[in-house]
């Protein structure tokens, strides 16, 4: 008995299997699967350009003219204004103001850039 129990099973997995994969043309746009998933980070100023992380606000032509040899910007947060960019479907610039805005919260900093904290005293 648990022989065609086995057989069923396995005969089944194969039969379900074979239709997914001949249909797949239909139900595989329907999976949302996110882009920045599979996003492959730049490590160079160069890089950050081709692939939009600049602006004339943010502009990264004079590293790159200068010959700069360094990483590039910092890779979280270049990871964190992608995923804006994408989900929110902003540009460049925006997207950046929200990442600020979004540390400043978490450092528990007001988004015109003062202390939260009632102990915070300013001498102007």
């Amino acid at each position: 008995m648990a022989y065609y129990i086995l057989f069923f099973l396995t005969f089944t997995v194969i039969i379900g299997g074979t239709a997914l994969y001949l249909t797949r043309s239909r139900w595989l746009p329907l999976i949302p699967v996110p882009e920045y998933i599979y996003y492959r980070l730049p490590s160079s100023f160069a890089g950050d350009v081709e692939t939009g992380l600049t602006s004339t606000q943010f502009d990264l032509a004079a590293n790159i003219a200068d010959g700069d040899n360094r990483a590039g910007l910092d890779s979280l947060a270049k990871r964190d204004i992608r995923r804006i960019m994408h989900r929110q479907k902003v540009d460049f610039d925006e997207a950046r103001r929200i990442y600020t805005e979004q540390r400043f919260a978490r450092n528990n900093i007001g988004p015109d850039g003062r202390p939260r904290d009632p102990k915070f005293v300013s001498f102007s």
